[in-house]
């Protein structure tokens, strides 16, 4: 039973007594004699009869409690040395379990030390206590029906991860999972144990015997003839699997199934009883006597006619009473707290959807009933609620599993759902008709019927949360908030560590409720902080302050940071901290943290893993010396499991100069106070390590600012992944709406003689309708509960708060490291969510200050894409990807054209940095988004072959209207224009990597065609085709980037003064001519894979890859100036590589036609590029028939005037060139375009290795020359 000080607080002034000198003889409620008379009555004491009632001391109210201090006295030493000298049993009186060295394994402890849950493999822990003599149980509460082993061990059993209790000597135990009994052996015993049931293992030492109860049921003898004597002493024991978790009671509360004959482990406590019996003497003898004013006595009366009715001394003399009986109760005060509780949860969570909700509704009502009781409240916070899943159900609103079984089809008669019709490959809505009209207008009043009940619910659930986030209630203990808090930080921390391991704690749906009544909670909580000071800012300017990344106040976990691990960012950036924040790092900690590092190579994947939480029971000794605070009895859970990490974050109590710092340290959840959270007067609590670019003046309360942060995580961990599956029910609307289009379509062409198919098409029909009318009766529900408005205005708070924290962030410079990487993914998810799942009901385009949100996140995307201060691999594709997205869709990329213009050209600039060692795809990606639109027949949305085939998701940023953008095309031109060292070096890299892309891609088809000529079945593997697709986009894309690059600069490659144009122009014409050849031979490897039509190949085509390789020819050989063009021709057609027939092919011409007679017939259907005038306009066309006669001539002209070179003058690496380069100082020779190509990524000769100094031109006739002169 709890002591005294839990119970309410009573004094004089509450009663109003008066005891003024002219009221001596009346008390102001009944005379002094008569009340005197009638507290004797009821206080009497059992040791004075009524013979020593004329010599006892007058009672009145001042006096009473005096009185019933004296009448409740029990020697508490007495009874507990009677309570140690027990024998049988060694000991303390007070049993739990024993924490601090009874343990094997990682496990989870609670703050009573009498629940456990498994953290490890098979942890195992015993119990305080142990007995030698006698009959002795105690009963386990089993919370989870998995691998676990009860029973008894002495003190010499040894475990590990593998052997618990039973699986030694001397150690016995019962397994219900199994249904066995285990000593070193095992064998069939007993009966499988549920969630909720409860063991009693006892233990009979006089005999010898030990056996097992279930719920109050015997087992039987499991074990006979134990070992007994000097030095056996049996401990209760258990050993849990990971996640399993019980309750143990060792008498400290009633046994639920008590034994006859056995004794429980603790005593109960026989002085709290007595006092118990006394007062409730008392209470019967004020229930049978009663005051009668008027004639000055007493009157008997049956207690069970008694009868309140006012009368204020009655009522003072009950609260006397109670104020010393309620501390008493307060365990089965408790008990039936937790048990209401969970039967509130219970039903509440498996209770039918009703069309009013008025089940919901009542236990939601019970529950704020509940939780408004301050005492009451704070205990269930502490020991029930947040308990793995049992506080957020209150959050979740199920959907039904049937539709009638909500009664949806009463509150929704008229169903309803999207008509669209299929145009250019994307679906698009049609005009719909009147009655469609007057469908979905009933279909939506009926949807607001649904919502306006759910709503109900929703601020049923937003109140429990206020309740649970008071503040005020703090006397007395602490407040309900920071119980929250450190509650909330547990949940999180429990859901995260589970992430992509193992499955979350807290299912997704339910995530996403609670996430919105949180939000809901903390914008009232911090609107209403605002309105009492006004120098704090609004919910709608919210955003979490940096220092709270790196001051150690919130524990983060193992979450990733954006420079890397925390561990390293307090060594690295220890300078940064201390000049620009004023906080120094406890060398203990970095200590610490250095030796965890170094452990990491020898220490387990599960275990590494696991060692940063803070509540975890860690065999072995800490590797820090315990400071003598920690011995402190009152601190409570953070006493009794320590990590290396988790330690107290020091503060200063008086202002800081500027010269001052704080030394820091990493604080754990359980360990904070009020104070470290709040702050005090000089202390800033959680903003400590305040930045100079941050402002003076608060935000908000502190603990608030902890929420944000909770929310944002939890957005983080599952909500944004069950907004996208939720979409799941909008598109199978969409496609049973198709079927049932397509359906009746066939209904109105099929011919009416053919009655059985008409039969069949009816029948699909009527299928295809019910399940539409099923499924927009539950889209209305998922759109009440998931996609409403208010949701979506909720998400894009949290979208505008990211964008906020990111900005304050950015501004401390190189401290931006040290925020968690879950912001940037948030900001990026959230206006993913917002722009793809709320649609078409709610548009983003609707919400307040829209563009400029669009606009701060271009800003982010375009500065951090590139950061160096971001080192993790994931969170830098996740910002390129973004990026990628940013720039397909219209309004997007208009908002990238708002940001700044410096930050724009900085954008530019990274995009057109070297592809090597970055994700160069998605660059290239970015770069021809950019260019879309404008290039030769590239304005297409799908490929003219793939208009017939429906796209598996037309949101797609791919399949989204071209949408060039000039101004970041013209920030192109101006940077490779300007830059000496910015165009080779880009253009070397697209040069490569279009080399790579192309090999991959033809060596792979080459793959495929072979496996699909042999006559054996063969199976291409999915994953080869679809890398073989993606190097096939590369090529294209790179050619289109190319094309963009030689439009908008052309001198990079004519410019005969350019030292690289040269050079880039004979890779880029060897690299056209390559691509030709492979694609227009005639019936070659290409043509082949393309006829067969592989699914996963789709993209591959002939128009795709020859309209880029044209759009770069043209711009080389028609747009350019003359002296240009003339350059352009003669490399290409130096290029040994270089077909005529090639180019004839674009026009559908197979070979090249005889001068002067007209084009052949063909014998068969050949491409051309004539055949796509949808694509292709008719000036496109003659610049293409133009550039086939300007190359017609010129290869004609080449022909006649070229002269036989002799092989020895040839280059030796390419065969194409003569000689025209020598190497010095090792005199080695060939054609200049291989020694400049050569020379960009390697120093060495190409036949002697040595390093090479410099480069000469190389003549053979003037070399000849000088030779004979020289002779």
């Amino acid at each position: 039973m709890a002591s005294k000080e839990g119970g309410m607080a009573f004094s004089r002034k509450s009663y109003k007594l008066t005891s003024d000198a002219e009221k001596s003889r009346v008390t102001g409620i009944v005379h002094e004699k008569l009340l005197n008379d009638y507290l004797h009555r009821v206080f009497s004491s059992p040791d004075h009869g009524p013979a020593a009632a004329t010599s006892r001391k007058p009672l009145n109210f001042q006096n009473l409690p005096e009185h019933l201090d004296q009448l409740l006295h029990v020697d508490d030493e007495e009874e507990e040395e009677s309570q140690e000298q027990v024998e049988g049993r060694l000991g303390p009186s007070t049993v739990v379990l024993d924490h601090t060295g009874g343990f094997e394994g990682l496990l989870l402890v609670d703050d009573d030390l009498l629940g456990v849950i498994g953290h490890s493999n098979f942890g195992t822990i015993r119990s305080t206590t142990c007995v030698y003599k006698g009959k002795w149980i105690y009963e386990v509460l089993i919370s989870s029906q998995g691998l676990m082993q009860i029973g008894w061990c002495t003190i010499n059993c040894r475990f590990n991860q593998e052997e618990g209790v039973g699986d030694t000597h001397n150690s016995y135990a019962y397994d219900g999972n199994r249904v066995r009994k285990w000593n070193v052996t095992t064998t069939n015993y007993g009966k499988a144990w549920a969630a909720g049931d409860i063991v009693s293992c006892l233990i009979d030492l006089d005999e010898g015997t030990l056996s097992f109860s279930l719920n109050g049921v015997s087992l039987g003898t499991a074990f006979e003839n134990l070992s007994r004597g000097l030095g056996m002493a049996y401990f209760p024991a258990i050993s849990l699997s990971f996640k399993e978790s019980v309750a143990f009671n060792f008498g400290s509360r009633p046994l639920r199934y008590p034994v006859a004959g056995y004794r429980p482990l603790q005593d109960p406590p026989s002085a709290d009883l007595a006092r118990a019996q006394r007062l409730l003497g008392c209470f019967r003898a004020a229930l049978s006597v009663e005051l009668d004013p008027v004639e000055g006595r007493l009157v008997e009366k049956e207690s069970s006619e008694w009868r309140l009715q006012g009368q204020p001394t009655i009522l003072l003399t009950l609260a006397h009473i109670f104020h010393h009986f309620a501390p008493l109760l307060d365990y089965e005060v408790q008990d039936c707290l937790k048990q209401l509780m969970m039967s509130l949860l219970r039903l509440y969570r498996f209770s039918p959807i009703v069309p009013d909700l008025s089940l919901q509704i009542r236990y939601l009502r019970l529950t704020i009933a509940i939780l408004s009781h301050q005492k009451s409240r704070k205990f269930l916070l502490s020991n029930v609620l947040f308990d793995v899943l049992r506080s957020v159900v209150f959050f979740y609103i199920k959907s039904p599993l049937r539709v009638e079984e909500a009664g949806l089809q009463e509150l929704i008669p008229t169903t309803w759902w999207p008509h669209r019709s299929p145009r250019e490959g994307k679906e698009e809505m049609r005009e719909e008709t009147s009655e469609e009209r007057l469908r979905r207008r009933a279909y939506e009043r009926g949807c607001q019927r649904l919502k306006k009940r759910i709503e109900v619910v929703e601020e049923l659930q937003v109140q429990i949360l206020k309740l649970l986030l008071n503040n005020k209630d703090d006397n007395g203990g602490e407040a309900s908030r920071y119980i929250f808090l450190t509650k909330f930080r547990k949940f999180l921390q429990e859901n995260a560590s589970g992430r992509g391991n193992t499955p979350m704690l807290c299912p997704p749906e339910y995530m996403v409720c609670f996430l919105h009544r949180l939000i809901s909670a903390l914008r009232f909580y911090w609107d209403e902080y605002k309105a009492s000071n006004p120098r704090t800012s609004f919910s709608e300017e919210a955003y979490v302050p940096p220092q709270i990344f790196y001051n150690g106040k919130v524990d983060y976990f193992d979450l990733q940071r954006l420079g890397g691990l925390l561990s390293h960012l307090r060594k690295t950036l220890k300078d940064d901290l201390a000049s620009k924040a004023n906080i120094l790092i406890d060398p203990l900690e970095l200590q610490a943290t250095t030796m965890d590092d170094l452990d990491e190579d020898e220490e387990p994947a599960p275990a590494a893993a696991q060692r940063p939480m803070q509540a975890l029971a860690v065999g072995g000794a800490l590797p820090l010396p315990r400071p003598g605070w920690l011995s402190s009895p009152t601190l409570g859970r953070a006493n009794r499991f320590l990590s290396t990490a988790a330690v107290t974050l020091m503060t200063p109590r008086r202002p800081l100069s500027a010269s001052e710092k704080v030394k820091v340290r990493t604080l754990s959840a359980e360990q904070r106070t009020r104070e470290d959270i709040e702050g005090s007067q000089w202390n800033e609590g959680l903003l400590v390590g305040r930045p100079p670019e941050e402002p003076d003046q608060p935000l908000t309360e502190n603990s608030l600012l902890e929420v944000l942060d909770g929310a944002v995580m939890m957005y983080n961990l599952s909500v944004h992944q069950q907004l996208g599956k939720m979409v799941g029910v909008s598109d199978d609307v969409n496609e049973y709406a198709m079927a049932l289009r397509d359906t009746e379509d066939k209904l109105r062409r099929c011919p009416k003689r053919r009655k059985d198919i008409l039969a069949e098409l009816t029948k699909s029909q009527k299928v295809f309708s019910e399940k539409l009318d099923h499924l927009s009766r539950r889209l209305a529900w998922v759109h009440a509960t998931v996609y409403s408005q208010e949701k979506m205005q909720d998400i894009y708070w949290l979208l505008r708060v990211c964008l906020r924290t990111i900005e304050h962030g950015d501004r401390t410079g190189s401290l931006f490291a040290f925020m968690p990487e879950f912001y940037l993914s948030v900001a990026i998810n959230s206006y993913s969510a917002l722009k793809n799942y709320f649609g078409p009901v709610h548009s983003m385009e609707e919400l307040p200050g829209y563009e400029e949100t669009l606009t701060r996140l271009a800003a982010i995307l375009a500065k951090h894409f590139a950061d160096t201060r971001i080192v993790g691999t994931d969170i830098r594709d996740s910002l390129m990807q973004a990026l990628a997205s940013y720039v397909c869709y219209p309004n997007s990329l208009r908002a990238v054209e708002r940001i700044p213009e410096e930050q724009r050209i900085a954008m530019v600039k990274n995009l057109l940095a070297p592809y090597e060692q970055r994700p160069w795809a998605q660059t290239n990606w970015i770069l021809v988004r950019l260019w879309r639109g404008c290039g030769f027949g590239y304005r297409y949305t799908r490929l003219p072959h793939l208009l017939k085939t429906k796209p598996e998701d037309a949101s797609l940023p791919s399949l989204q209207k071209p949408c060039p953008s000039t101004l970041l095309q013209q920030h192109m031109a101006d940077l490779l224009r300007e830059g000496s060292d910015v165009a080779p070096s880009f253009l070397n890299s697209v040069l490569n990597q279009l080399n790579w892309a192309f090999s991959e891609f033809i060596g792979m088809i080459q793959e495929i065609h072979q496996a699909a000529e042999r006559l054996e079945r063969n199976f291409v593997d999915s994953r080869q085709l679809k890398v073989c697709a993606t190097c096939f986009d590369l090529s294209v894309s790179l050619l289109r980037v190319l094309e963009m690059t030689i439009t908008l600069v052309p001198e990079i490659f004519l410019d005969l003064a350019r030292p690289t144009s040269e050079m880039l122009l004979r890779r880029l014409a060897q690299l056209l001519n390559q691509v030709l050849n492979r694609v227009t031979a005639e019936r070659n490897l290409f043509d082949r894979v393309v006829t067969l039509r592989l699914p996963g190949l789709e993209s591959v085509d002939h128009y795709p890859i020859l309209v880029a390789v044209t759009g770069i020819l043209v711009r080389l050989l028609v747009h350019g100036p003359a002296s240009g063009t003339e350059r352009a021709t003669s490399v290409l057609l130096a290029d040994p590589c270089f077909q005529l027939r090639s180019i004839s092919y674009l026009l559908g011409q197979p070979e090249p036609p005889a001068p002067s007679t007209a084009l052949p017939a063909p014998d068969r259907k050949h491409f051309s590029l004539q055949s796509y005038t949808d694509y292709i306009s008719v000036e496109e066309l003659a610049q293409v028939e133009q550039m086939l006669a300007h190359l017609t001539s010129a290869s004609a002209q080449a022909a006649a005037a070229s002269l036989p070179t002799s092989e020895e003058d040839l280059c030796p690496i390419c065969y194409a060139h003569p000689i025209s380069a020598v190497f010095q100082p090792c005199g080695h020779k060939s054609c200049k375009a291989c020694i400049d190509q050569h020379l960009m990524n390697n120093k060495d000769c190409f036949f002697c290795k040595a390093t090479i100094v410099s480069v000469e031109d190389w003549d053979k006739a003037a070399n000849a020359s000088a030779t004979s002169s020289a002779a």
